[in-house]
């Protein structure tokens, strides 16, 4: 017996690409509180397929799904003055270990999207885990 699927149109969607990748962490981003926001203004966001060859020798991957994002730079905490010549924190997701990620697990997009921009983004203020969870809980989903 045939069955067709009335709730969505899967056959015509493809995996977000990295324009698409993009648009939903400035959207998540967009949701997270101003005063966290506001702290972060110098901090670079950008999407990757993949961590590059460095940082998956550096980390000692073994595989390049194995990282969902990476924070680049020296965190507020470890900054006592500007030095002349450095360069401004990178916050780094990747897209396709995140798909993969988000193909293993009962979560949204959306959802692991915000979680890893704000662990990602945590690093730049020195945080904890137990702060970054205080924070990821007081963020409005997306879509809501």
């Amino acid at each position: 017996m045939a069955r067709i699927d009335q709730t969505d149109d899967w056959r015509e969607r493809h995996a977000p690409t990295l324009t698409t990748f993009e648009q939903l962490a400035v959207e998540a981003y967009g949701h997270l509180p101003q005063e966290f926001r506001k702290l972060t203004t110098d901090l670079i966001i950008e999407v990757a397929d993949f961590p590059s060859d460095d940082v998956f020798e550096d980390m000692a991957l073994e595989t390049p799904f194995d990282l969902l994002g990476l924070f680049e730079g020296r965190g507020i905490t470890e900054r006592f003055t500007m030095e002349t010549g450095e360069f401004p924190n990178r916050i780094t997701l990747y897209r396709r270990p995140i798909i993969d990620y988000w193909a293993e697990n009962e979560e949204t997009l959306g959802d692991i999207i915000t979680h890893v921009l704000i662990h990602e983004i945590g690093h730049h203020f020195g945080l904890s885990d137990d702060d970054m969870e205080r924070i990821e809980a007081s963020v409005e989903h997306v879509g809501n």
